[in-house]
């Protein structure tokens, strides 16, 4: 049976349990195999049941226990297995294994107080080590989870420290993780002193599982208790033995200018510090600094690059200062040069120079980068052909060079000409470069790569520049041969996922994200690139799967942290346990979690609701609840990796401080405003749950008069938000092309849909009124009503006029396309489906009003008289929406059979050979196949949306 389940083959789990349940009636192990297999197959409540009537019973064989554990945990429920071995622990109260199994079930649920007894308990069971510290750890955690800060440091860390100091007079310390823990302890109770007095004590021997452990501890606590002599003298003496270990390096430095702060000298007798000498002058240190040098120059194996760095930090940090010491290490031109002779055929010689490049003056960077080419070998130059490097070692030299000027901004003063010119050089490098990559596995990038990565920025730059479309194409074209040659650099197809995205073409992302492979947080940190275009470029189904491959992650790290907090238990990596913890947080907390849980459900409603659900059905099958808002806003994180895209872009156009805080704003914002959408409308459909059973008399004792209280509240907030949006997109930023994609925000407000929805939703609440007043008692609501009507029709109406327009169209031989008109049409259809949830709670409302209207007059016997307002209003309103949708899909049609028949053979892309234009061709198909199948869902989704508009008749 446990084969089975194994294997996926759940039917079949089931089918053995009944027969051996049959021979057996109360065999406890099938009974909970078989609610596994229930589980599995989707039968939850039966499943839970089965396994209660098992759980009733406190088994305590092993296998039922096991299983059980498995069942809870897939149901999502851990706090019925610490229930399940509470039950056992009691009926076997030796045992080891039931205790431990106790431990670990309060710890996935983060029981710490409950962790702390049974750690102990096990401990006077089987007095272990390991069990001891278990319950020290837990104490721990109690402080760290601890909401008042004065009781974690008078209550929780004291008792774990005397717990810790009691094993330590006993001699029993015997794992490095249980020093590590003791110092973790004295480290959060701010006991630097004796934390220091550990590490450098006999218990510090026993950190040796990382490298220089002990060094990196005793120089943090240095830094925290100031003691700038002793940080010094540690990191010269450290650096002698490993000139190369750069963490050492800052903290030489710092020291350095600290004990010149202090104006500190070196005591007349005995040594300096206890750790040694120290260089307390700046010509100790420049002396300290050349001798690594000189030592790494008469070496006959490769140099090693830190002290050559240590030497331009020291510069820059002696500039910031002013000293004129400075000039004693050399002019940093000169440094660079050398360093460049020395490592510019590394990889890293770029990322170890781009820092320092500010240390030039503007006038020196033509004369730095003619200094570097002279320095590589190249062949001949043979007319227009460039000289070419003839092997790998020349060719990162090269490219090294190419990078720096980039970084120095020697590309993007270029003119459009020379800018064409220095892409086909590039181009030219790259495919001479081919050439020593033809037996590389196609797994491994190519040695010239990085230059068709560059020549694909310098496009952009031009198409920025002189917003030439075609350049646009050129550059997908480019970036799709580079994948063609090597199918598994990341950066290639990060840039095409952008390009593509910025030219409305969502169809050829999802194979490209997928293709990257992104692994566990990477869902979080690169994530927005695919969520914040699927739903507003009209691929709904592949919105659903982005946002699922997300919320999948986010679900799954839930269960996964409490398993890694497990395992350190179990091996004893306690220090690692608060880390785990806070990336739980940063996760729960992260923006981007927010954004995709509120446009889900958002996108869910937009397909389902009043198509396949009721919108009250969808809302509760969702358990959407106005009330609650599930946005953590106070402690929000932006967990975007903004530095994702290589950039070897100047700092003045890489992405600002500035414009990281304006961007993280503007997400925040419209997050808001999608965030009370989405209660709005569940509010919407609460008053929709009670319209028909309404009376005004008992109006508020079934809760409406709450709801619509609920609703006002809620429209107050969306109206205050839009008002802050507004100052917002006012002092909009443009940011750079490979910072953070602008939201939807700037759209949705000049578009008018922002403004349309919450006028639509305030008629909710106008609704209400009248049904409380009556249509006798209410001809000024009536009139203020049917204006509403009339208005939404005509934002309807701009809304849509900003959709209309080709989204492809060829001029002459160029390819011009319109991405905004798709933008634009998925706002009207939001839009528009928010009009007809809101127009159907009208009718809902309006109908009871009709239909008693029509007895008064059956009653008095009166002849024909005109219909109240509001009911002429409505009719004209179901009317005019009918039309608009009509409309609407007429244009689509037409954009369906323009983008269809558009014949994309003509077009000719200036410069290109004949295999780059094909490459170019394939990314233009992709890009009309997309707008085709966003047409296409977007039209079928329009044409459900009709039918649901023959239901408004009242």
């Amino acid at each position: 049976m446990p084969d089975y389940l194994d294997n996926g083959n759940n039917k079949m789990a089931i089918q053995q349990a009944d027969k051996l349940l049959k021979k057996h009636k109360d065999l406890h192990c099938a009974k909970v195999l078989k609610a596994i297999g229930l589980q599995r197959t989707g039968k939850q409540d039966e499943a839970f049941s089965l396994a209660q009537e098992v759980t009733t019973l406190e088994p305590t064989d092993d296998n039922s226990l096991q299983a059980l554990t498995i069942l809870y945990r897939e149901m999502h429920r851990p706090e019925l297995v610490t229930k399940l071995y509470e039950a056992a622990v009691k009926k076997v109260p030796l045992s080891e294994e039931y205790h431990s199994h106790l431990f670990m079930a309060y710890a996935r649920v983060g029981e710490y107080k409950k962790m702390q007894q049974a750690g102990m308990a096990l401990y006077k069971i089987v007095p272990k080590n390991p069990y001891y510290f278990w319950s020290v750890m837990s104490l721990v955690m109690q402080a760290i989870s601890a909401q008042d800060d004065k009781l974690a440091q008078t209550m929780f860390l004291p008792l774990a420290e005397r717990m810790v100091e009691k094993m330590v007079r006993e001699d029993k310390i015997e794992a490095e993780a249980e020093v590590q823990l003791y110092f973790m302890i004295l480290e959060r109770l701010g006991k630097c002193v004796e934390a220091l007095e550990v590490i450098r004590g006999p218990l510090g021997e026993k950190l040796t599982s990382e490298l220089q452990s002990r060094e990196s501890k005793c120089m943090m606590l240095y830094r925290r208790l100031e003691r700038w002599p002793e940080c010094n003298a540690l990191a010269h003496k450290l650096l002698l033995k490993n000139p190369d270990d750069w963490q050492f390096y800052p903290a030489y430095f710092d020291s350095l200018f600290q004990l010149l702060d202090r104006s500190w000298s070196p005591p007349e007798e005995g040594e300096h510090c206890p750790e040694g000498p120290v260089h307390h002058s700046v010509a100790d240190v420049v002396r300290f600094v050349e001798e690594r040098i000189k030592g790494e120059e008469g070496k006959e194996s490769r140099s090693l690059r830190g002290p050559y760095l240590a030497r331009l930090e020291l510069i820059q940090r002696l500039r910031e200062r002013g000293c004129p010491e400075e000039s004693m290490l050399g002019e940093p031109l000169e440094l660079m040069v050398q360093f460049f002779q020395r490592f510019g055929d590394k990889p890293c010689c770029i990322t170890d120079l781009k820092i320092y490049l500010h240390l030039l003056s503007p006038d020196q960077h033509v004369q730095f980068i003619n200094r570097l080419s002279d320095g590589v070998p190249l062949g001949q130059r043979e007319g227009e052909v460039p000289a070419f490097p003839e092997d790998t070692k020349a060719l990162q030299r090269h490219l090294c060079v190419c990078q720096l000027s980039r970084a120095l901004g020697l590309h993007h003063a270029l003119d459009p000409d020379g800018k064409l010119r220095l892409i086909a050089e590039l181009k030219a490098h790259y495919r001479h470069g081919l050439k020593f990559g033809k037996n590389a596995l196609k797994t491994e990038l190519q040695f010239s790569d990085m230059y068709c990565l560059m020549a694909a920025h310098v496009y952009i730059d031009l198409w920025a520049e002189t917003n030439d479309q075609s350049m646009a194409w050129r550059c997908l074209g480019l970036l799709q041969e580079g994948l063609s040659h090597s199918s598994s650099n990341a950066q290639f197809k990060l840039l095409l996922l952008l390009l593509y995205c910025r030219l409305g073409a969502f169809e050829p992302v999802v194979d490209l994200y997928s293709s990257l492979d992104a692994k566990h947080v990477q869902h979080d940190t690169i994530g927005f690139l695919l969520t914040r275009y699927a739903e507003p470029l009209g691929q709904f189904a592949a919105a659903s799967q982005s946002c699922n491959f997300s919320l999948r992650f986010f679900h799954s790290n839930q269960k996964d942290t409490s398993e890694y907090i497990i395992q350190a238990y179990k091996y004893g990596a306690f220090e690692k346990i608060p880390e785990f913890i806070a990336l739980r947080n940063r996760l729960n907390q992260s923006l981007h979690f927010a954004q995709v849980r509120t446009e889900r459900m958002l996108l869910d409603l937009l397909l389902e609701a009043d198509i396949v659900l009721s919108l009250e059905e969808s809302v509760k099958a969702m358990s959407l609840c106005a009330e609650d808002d599930d946005v953590p806003w106070d402690t929000l994180r932006d967990n975007r990796d903004l530095t994702v895209f290589t950039n070897w872009d100047p700092k003045e156009r890489q992405l600002s401080d500035d414009q990281r805080r304006q961007s993280l704003e503007e997400e925040s914002v419209w997050l808001r405003i999608r965030s009370l959408t989405l209660r709005l409308v569940a509010a919407l459909a609460a008053l929709g749950h009670t319209a028909s059973q309404q009376n005004s008399e008992i109006n508020n004792e079934n809760g409406v008069g709450d709801k619509t209280a609920v609703l006002s509240g809620l429209l107050t907030q969306l109206n205050h938000t839009l008002q802050t949006a507004a100052q917002l997109a006012e002092k909009h930023i443009k940011p750079p092309f490979l910072g953070p994609p602008s939201t939807r925000l700037a759209a949705a407000l000049s578009g008018g849909s922002c403004q349309c929805q919450a006028a639509a939703l305030q008629l909710a609440v106008h609704l209400q009124e009248l049904e409380t007043a009556g249509l006798d008692e209410s001809s000024e609501l009536q009139t203020q009503m049917c204006n509403s009507f009339k208005s939404l029709i005509v934002q309807l109406q701009e809304i849509l006029n900003k959709c209309k327009g080709d989204l492809l169209e060829v001029k002459g031989s160029r390819l011009k396309i319109q991405p905004s008109f798709l933008e634009n049409l998925i706002f009207f259809v939001e839009t528009v489906t928010l009009v007809l949830w809101v127009s159907s709670y009208c009718a809902k409302i309006l109908r009871p009003l009709k239909t008693s209207l029509q007895k008064k007059k059956k009653k008095k016997k009166e002849t024909q008289t005109a219909l109240p307002p509001v009911l002429c209003g409505f009719q004209e309103l179901t009317a005019s929406l009918q039309d608009l949708l009509a409309q609407t899909l007429e244009h689509i049609k037409a954009q369906e059979v323009a983008v269809t028949t558009l014949k994309l053979a003509n077009l000719t892309l200036e410069g290109n050979t004949q295999e780059e234009a094909a490459f170019s061709k394939a990314a233009v198909d992709k890009v009309q196949s997309s707008y085709l199948r966003s047409l296409q869902e977007v039209g079928d989704l329009l044409r459900k949306r009709v039918e649901t508009i023959k239901n408004l008749k009242i």
